[in-house]
């Protein structure tokens, strides 16, 4: 996988937290992400995520 999970942020703004990983990929979804960071989303090991730096983290570690 490449770094473009990294610049998914972007597509964090306006997402309240505490947010589930399933409403993430859905919001990601609704905003334009590409299918390669949707494959990131979906494949985060934590099913739960209390701020954007903690998704930032968890792609981080899947890189």
């Amino acid at each position: 996988m490449s770094d473009s999970g990294l610049s998914l942020p972007e597509y964090l703004a306006g997402l309240d937290y505490p947010v589930s990983r399933e409403d993430l990929v859905r919001w990601c979804q609704e905003n334009g992400a590409s299918t390669e960071q949707l494959q990131a989303v979906r494949a985060l090991p934590m099913e739960q995520f209390s701020s954007p730096a903690e998704v930032t983290e968890a792609l981080r570690a899947t890189l």
